[in-house]
């Protein structure tokens, strides 16, 4: 079997990316997923509005997996992510994009601080 050359340079692109990268990339795809089940819910699309979700659902369980007890800020993002899902459930559930546009804003924040922190350890 021929491998996927786009599979291929994109498992590529994701092992050779320091953990802030990949972090500030999970971000990043759990932003345009938010994004694009906002829009799908307006179009009525309800199965791709649950693909969308679900991959935002999946990405803060490997947000909340990768993350070191032993440090406190740990516990606060652990408590966010949890809070995270149970607004990912209730938007699935209802199909409601205004709890998904509310959700936004803390992802990019997040985006946002640890992109900064990155810089900053440069």
């Amino acid at each position: 079997m021929i491998p996927n050359p786009y599979q291929k340079y994109m498992d590529r692109v994701v092992t050779t990316m320091t953990p802030a990268q990949l972090l500030i990339a999970l971000y990043d795809k759990a932003i345009l997923e938010l994004n694009k089940a906002v829009i799908f819910i307006e179009e009525k699309d309800i199965p791709k509005a649950h693909n969308s979700i679900t991959r935002v659902s999946d990405i803060v369980d490997t947000l909340d997996a990768s993350l070191k007890e032993k440090y406190e800020v740990s516990k606060n993002l652990a408590a966010l992510y949890e809070f995270f899902r149970e607004e990912l459930i209730k938007a699935n559930i209802k199909k409601d994009p205004e709890i998904l546009k509310s959700l936004i804003p803390f992802f990019q924040e997040l985006r946002d601080t640890f992109d900064e922190a990155s810089r900053n350890l440069q």
